[in-house]
């Protein structure tokens, strides 16, 4: 299921998010199982399923990781769920820095702030980067360079994930 087809958006690492919602609520109106509570059992269930597509593709769309990913889902390669190791040794360095300076930072919440903020800087590099690879291969596929992308989706689940552990550090602090 192309999702960008069904919200009617283009089909790009970028998303309007005010056109994406517009869309998610003009679609959550038509598809809505309330709308069908009178008719038959058959079309309820038909209503319940497109309701369910409708959602998924919105939690897909809404989110730049999982964006990237359906993008790539696209061209034939699935990433979802795959416990494929990373053989890149440099990013695998600075996996093992980043963990360093967590453990260093865990209870000086202005360092971890600090931290969150090179972290958020680090998505937005890879976003940038993903979104021009998505681009320059737009116009036809290029099996080496889907890899690359995938090799890139790979590491910003791994960042997004370091995110989500830095801001539990910030969490336990501030509690």
């Amino acid at each position: 299921m192309n999702y960008f087809e069904l919200f009617n958006l283009p089909q790009t690492l970028e998303c309007d998010k005010q056109q994406l919602s517009q869309a998610y609520q003009a679609l959550q109106q038509l598809t809505h199982p309330d709308k069908f509570a009178a008719d038959t059992e058959q079309a309820q269930r038909l209503a319940l399923q497109k309701n369910s597509l409708v959602n998924d593709g919105y939690s897909i769309l809404k989110h730049p990781l999982s964006r990237a990913q359906h993008l790539l889902a696209l061209r034939g390669i699935e990433l979802n769920g795959e416990q494929q190791t990373l053989q890149d040794t440099s990013f695998l360095m600075q996996q093992l820095e980043w963990r360093e300076a967590l453990a260093e930072a865990e209870q000086d919440e202005d360092a971890l702030h600090e931290f969150a903020d090179d972290i958020e800087h680090e998505i937005q590099t890879y976003l940038t980067r993903l979104q021009t690879l998505f681009a320059e291969t737009e116009l036809q596929d290029h099996t080496d360079h889907n890899q690359t992308i995938a090799q890139e989706i790979r590491k910003l689940t791994f960042i997004y994930k370091f995110q989500t552990q830095i801001e539990h550090h910030l969490e336990e602090l501030e509690e």
